[in-house]
C-alpha cells in the first residue's frame, strides 16, 4: 500500500478549536553470544517490503497552518489508529508487534534504537530493526542528542515507516548516562534542534514521545515548542521523569488533557492502559486521539481485542472466563511469528517470562528448567507449553459478557 496525501480539497475535523481546515499542501550493541544470535540468517528488511511514503520533501518549507494541515492529513490517511503498541526496549520487536496487531493493535512503535550506533553499525541495524509490509502503521523510535547523527539514522528507516519518533521520555539511568530520553528535558534548545532537523529534512513526519514536567505550565510550553519545531504527532506519558514505577504512580491524565487542548496536532495518551475499559476512559477523559500500552501488553498481548487478565478481570463486573484463548496460546502464536521473522533469542526469552509469569508461579519447576537453558530452541519452547498444559495449569483470560466489548471467534473485538 502506497501512502498518499489527501487531496487539496479534503476537509476534516481536528478538534473543537481547530476544524475544517482547507488543504495548503500535500541498548548499545554488545558482543553477540549464542543467546543473542538471531534464529536464522535473513535480511532485516526484504526489498519487496520497501514502501516509500508519498509526501513532498517540502515539509521543511511548511510553516504554521500548512504544517498542521499536513500532520492531520497524514494521520487521517493512516486511518487514525487508536490502539497502539508503545515502544519497549527489547520488547516491541517485529514478532511481538505482529502478535499484538493480530489481536487488535492498530499501530506500533519499534523498540528504542540508539541513533549513533544505528548509523555506524550494520550488525546492530540488522539485529535490532526488522519489519515487513504488514507492519504498518509503524513508528520507528530513536534516542539521540546530536541532530546530524539522528538525521543520518532516520534517513535509513524512513522508507519503511510512517513516523520517525524521537524518544524524549526514557527515565532510566542509561538515558541519564547517555544524555538522551527524558534527561533532554533539561536542554530544551537541543530538543528543539533535534525536531527541527528531522522535520526540515525528512519525507516522513516526525513524532515525539515525552513525559510531563512536575509543573503543568512547563509541560504545556514544552508541548507547544515541539509543535512549533515541526513535531507532527505527540505521545504524552502522564508521569514525570522521576515517576518510574507505574504501579506506584498513577498517570496524570489531566495533564494529557491539558496538552491536548493547547496543541493542534494529534496527541496519544500513555499510562495506565491495562484493559479496554481503561482505553475508553482515557480517551474520554483526555480527549486524546489514541492510546499507547506497554507493560500490560507484555503480559496480555490480546488486551486490545478485549481480553483481560485475572488481576483486572476478577475486579470488573460483567466479565466471564474465555475458553478459547489464554497466555500459553498467545505465546504459541508469538513463537510462530518468531520463526517467520527471526529476532535475537534474548527478546524471545523475555516474552516467555512475561506471558507465562502466572503459569510459572503455579509450576516453578518448569520455570527453573526454562531459566537453566543457556541456549533456547523452538522445539524446547513448544514443549514447555505442552508440559504446563499436561500438568494441568490453566490461567484463563476474561472477556465481557455484554455485547459491547465482546470478543469474536477470530480473536478480534467486535
Amino acid at each position: 500500500m502506497r501512502l498518499k496525501f489527501l487531496s487539496i480539497n479534503s476537509r476534516f475535523n481536528i478538534n473543537s478549536h481547530y476544524r475544517n481546515l482547507s488543504m495548503a499542501t500535500q541498548t548499545l550493541i554488545s558482543s553477540t553470544n549464542d543467546e543473542d544470535r538471531i534464529c536464522s540468517a535473513t535480511p532485516s528488511i526484504q526489498e519487496g517490503d520497501r514502501q516509500p511514503i508519498v509526501l513532498n520533501r517540502a515539509n521543511g518549507y511548511l510553516k504554521g497552518e500548512a504544517r498542521i494541515e499536513r500532520a492531520w492529513a497524514h494521520w487521517k490517511k493512516l486511518g487514525e489508529p487508536k490502539l497502539i503498541v508503545a515502544p519497549m526496549v527489547d520488547n516491541s520487536e517485529l514478532p511481538f508487534r505482529m502478535l499484538c496487531r493480530k489481536y487488535g493493535a492498530e499501530g506500533a512503535y519499534t523498540p528504542m534504537l540508539h541513533s549513533r550506533i544505528f548509523s555506524e553499525n550494520e550488525k546492530y541495524r540488522s539485529l535490532e530493526f526488522t519489519t515487513c509490509k504488514e507492519d504498518r502503521p509503524l513508528f520507528v523510535q530513536f534516542c539521540a542528542n546530536d541532530p546530524d547523527i539522528l538525521l543520518e539514522a532516520a534517513r535509513r528507516v524512513e522508507p519503511y515507516c510512517d513516523y520517525v519518533d524521537i524518544n524524549l521520555g526514557c527515565p532510566q539511568r542509561i538515558a541519564r548516562r547517555g544524555n538522551y530520553g527524558a534527561f533532554l528535558m533539561d536542554n530544551l534548545p537541543l530538543v528543539k534542534s533535534l525536531v527541527e532537523k528531522l522535520a526540515n529534512n525528512l519525507d516522513v513526519p516526525v513524532s515525539c514521545k515525552i513525559r510531563v514536567f512536575p509543573n503543568l505550565q512547563d509541560t504545556l510550553s514544552y508541548a507547544k515548542m515541539l509543535e512549533e519545531a515541526g513535531c507532527s504527532l505527540l505521545a504524552v506519558h502522564g508521569r514525570t521523569r522521576d515517576e518510574k514505577d507505574g504501579k506506584k504512580f498513577r498517570a496524570n491524565w489531566e495533564a494529557i488533557k491539558a496538552v491536548r487542548e493547547v496543541v493542534r496536532i494529534p496527541v496519544l495518551a500513555n499510562g495506565d492502559i491495562r484493559h479496554m475499559d481503561d482505553v475508553q476512559n482515557c480517551l474520554e477523559k483526555t480527549g486524546a486521539d489514541g492510546v499507547l500500552s506497554a507493560e500490560s501488553l507484555l503480559e496480555n498481548p490480546a488486551l486490545f481485542a478485549g481480553y483481560q487478565t485475572a488481576e483486572w478481570g476478577l475486579s470488573t463486573a460483567g466479565i466471564k472466563e474465555d475458553g478459547k484463548l489464554d497466555q500459553a496460546e498467545l505465546l504459541v502464536d508469538y513463537l510462530k511469528f518468531c520463526e517467520k521473522y527471526p529476532v535475537p533469542w534474548r527478546m524471545i526469552r523475555s516474552h516467555v517470562h512475561k506471558m507465562l509469569g502466572e503459569w510459572f508461579r503455579i509450576q516453578p519447576s518448569v520455570r527453573e528448567d526454562f531459566n537453566q537453558q543457556s541456549t533456547l530452541t523452538f522445539e524446547f519452547l513448544y514443549d514447555l507449553v505442552n508440559r504446563l498444559r499436561e500438568l494441568g495449569v490453566s490461567v484463563p483470560l476474561y472477556v465481557k459478557e455484554t455485547q459491547e466489548g465482546a470478543v469474536s471467534s477470530n480473536g478480534h473485538a467486535k
